[in-house]
């Protein structure tokens, strides 16, 4: 059904009341409504027939002009700052960190109850009778006192004491890491000849050990190298002539006009440290900012400009620096710690960017 026609149903229903007005009445469109359509088209008519009025001919505006400064672009004050972008050089940790007594004795603890969970070793299965390898596991498995673990101290969890698996602190059986690496190198060494004779001890075949935690930069203190410190990550600074000492800094320089702050930092390490690395630039977001504020003659006349240096990260995966013909003034670098980076760096500077630096 038509809206106008239920509407009409609706406003006869409510007049129905009424003795003065009937049915048929109420169901014609009221005089307002054909007043009020007769009078809109009246207007629309006299519009179209009207001539139209050129904008010359219009009364001057007594409303006064704009303000000089809508209608003009703005103009922004000199800046009291010059922006720079820095990037801190990392080097990545390359070997896992040292363990704590307690994770030492809580693994060892772990083995110990491995050793007494599992099956007994069945040699019958991996050594042939009266063979040379049937033999060597012999004499091993004698010096251990049966134990088949070799990296779990004097212990047997199946012996009459196989529920005391936990070690006494300052126990010369712990497992302190130098102690197990010693005897898994030992037990590794060949002791019975092909013959079925035991060899003796200088004519044994050593076995190739792995390098040491501690590298020679690390024993004479040399941090241009960067084969030191491997348990921690080292970050990139460089020496300026700033000052009667210098000043050590992370590599930066201004900006240009066309330059964002990722290929800022890009050119600047080239420029300070040489092409002879293989670099990475993590991402193109700062991670740490530094502000030096400026100096002021008057409250209009800037003496000395501030500085904001804005920092990303970088990570090394081969190569060296080589300040040779650098165009920043550089004398020398460092490969330092996070420690070591407090004793050298500026207090405000190393503030700015201690919270990006990892714990190790």
């Amino acid at each position: 059904m038509p809206a106008s026609s239920r509407g009409s149903r609706a406003v006869s229903a409510l007049l129905k009341g009424s003795p003065r007005i009937c049915t048929q009445c109420t169901r014609q469109p009221s005089l307002a409504q054909l007043s009020q359509r007769l009078y809109s088209a009246a207007a629309t008519a006299a519009e179209s027939s009207a001539p139209a009025s050129n904008v010359a001919d219009l009364p001057p505006s007594d409303l006064p002009p704009p303000p000089a400064h809508y209608a003009t672009t703005p103009q922004h004050a000199p800046s009291h700052y010059t922006i720079k972008s820095g990037l801190i050089l990392t080097r990545p940790p390359l070997l896992t960190r040292t363990l704590h007594p307690f994770e030492t004795a809580f693994f060892l603890y772990q083995k110990r109850l491995e050793e007494r969970l599992s099956a007994p070793f069945r040699k019958q299965f991996y050594f042939r009778r009266d063979t040379p390898a049937e033999l060597d596991w012999r004499l091993k498995t004698k010096e251990r006192h049966g134990v088949a673990g070799r990296d779990i101290g004097r212990y047997n969890p199946r012996g009459r004491l196989g529920w005391n698996d936990e070690v006494l602190v300052g126990s010369p059986w712990g497992a302190e890491e130098e102690r197990v690496r010693e005897k898994i190198l030992e037990d590794a060494e060949m002791r019975v000849s092909e013959d079925g004779e035991e060899i003796p001890v200088e004519d044994r075949v050593k076995v190739e050990r792995p390098m040491p935690r501690r590298t020679k930069a690390d024993e004479e203190g040399d941090v241009r190298r960067l084969d030191r410190a491997l348990e921690r990550t080292l970050y990139l600074v460089v020496k300026s002539e700033e000052g009667e000492k210098g000043v050590w800094r992370f590599p930066e320089g201004a900006l240009s006009t066309s330059e964002n702050l990722h290929e800022a930092a890009a050119r600047l390490l080239v420029e300070s440290a040489g092409v002879n690395m293989n670099t990475w630039i993590v991402g193109r977001v700062p991670v740490a900012h530094h502000v030096v504020k400026p100096v002021l003659k008057d409250e209009q006349t800037v003496e000395k400009k501030g500085e904001k240096t804005f920092f990303l990260k970088g990570r090394i995966m081969a190569g060296q620096v080589d300040l040779k013909g650098n165009t920043k003034g550089l004398t020398d670098f460092q490969w330092l710690t996070r420690e070591e980076l407090q004793k050298v760096l500026p207090h405000d500077y190393y503030r700015s960017a201690r919270l990006m630096m990892a714990d190790r």
